[in-house]
């Protein structure tokens, strides 16, 4: 009888452990749902590129994390940013910084050269000038 009973006890235990192990599973499984919502709403997001002005440093349809900016808002020449204005784009775009503040960008739509404080901008990064008519306004 007391073999019995010991059995009994060893059935209980195993219950109560299997139990607590779906617990701390459940747990884990909201703590880390709750950790992505908090990061993808405060920290970063994530950013499909629409377009080929990017080519070839970044494809139409790649994805990028994007840090808010919040977090870092110290841009310099050569950053690749993601703006959105909600007066003209819905969709945020994702451009490269060429000029600061302070600095004055003019564009010969005749040459499509881009030319920063008077110097003209070294572009390695793009296939082809930038050929637009004139007076076009650049968002």
């Amino acid at each position: 009888m007391e073999e019995r009973e010991e059995a009994g006890d060893a059935g209980g235990v195993s219950g109560k452990e299997e139990g607590r192990d779906l617990y701390e599973w459940a747990q884990a499984l909201v703590c880390s749902v709750l950790a992505v919502v908090l990061l993808f709403t405060f920290v970063i997001r994530l950013i499909g590129v629409d377009g080929h002005s990017m080519v070839p440093t970044l494809q139409d349809g790649d994805r990028l994390l994007v840090l808010n900016a919040m977090l870092d808002n110290d841009y310099g020449y050569g950053d690749i940013v993601v703006l959105r204005k909600d007066t003209f784009l819905e969709e945020p775009i994702v451009k490269r910084v060429i000029a600061t503040e302070g600095q004055t960008v003019d564009i010969d739509f005749v040459s499509g050269a881009v030319y920063v404080d008077g110097e003209l901008l070294e572009e390695a990064y793009i296939n082809e000038p930038t050929y637009v008519e004139e007076g076009r306004n650049f968002p």
